[in-house]
């Protein structure tokens, strides 16, 4: 099960410090009580970026791993959330078909491959931008759920890393 990191750094700074070293989670989620037997397991390294480790824990009760994500990462994608935020932005913004921008951004890739990475970003972010729609109503109850017109109404530069 993946939890919040609340911490500040960028991936690179996270990446530097190797802050999931200290990193700590202080009880087990599924025991708060404790004498579960909850400790620190071996961390795992993320594909992207290259040097990221998350921290893990083990609950041998419940049979669950427990990982701390760091808020510069994007759960369940291997992007920061800031790489996941500009591909939903290219696809707004796009003049061309979504293919087009699947293999600028992903030249590595076959066609097919590219454009699946392309729509599971910006499904992701289509849906933190309505849920940020109804958190803040009164904010962006008017608003349209594009990343434009929340980046203005919010007065913030990238959304997702301001709102996490």
């Amino acid at each position: 099960m993946q939890l919040r990191h609340d911490c500040q750094l960028t991936s690179e700074e996270y990446v530097k410090q190797r802050a999931w070293e200290s990193a700590s989670l202080l009880r087990c989620p599924e025991h708060p009580e404790g004498g579960c037997g909850f400790a620190r397991h071996t961390a795992y390294a993320r594909v992207e970026p290259p040097g990221m480790w998350i921290a893990r824990w083990y609950c041998p009760e419940a049979h669950l791993t427990f990982s701390l994500l760091p808020d510069c990462l994007a759960s369940r994608l291997s992007s920061t959330l800031g790489e996941v935020e500009d591909v939903a932005d290219a696809v707004e913004q796009r003049a061309g078909s979504l293919e087009a921008v699947a293999e600028q951004l992903r030249p590595d890739i076959e066609a097919q491959g590219a454009v699946r990475w392309v729509r599971r970003r910006v499904a992701a972010v289509a849906v933190a931008l309505k849920a940020l729609k109804g958190l803040l109503p009164d904010v962006l109850g008017s608003v349209a759920p594009t990343l434009v017109e929340v980046r203005a109404a919010l007065g913030v530069d990238t959304v997702l890393c301001s709102r996490r």
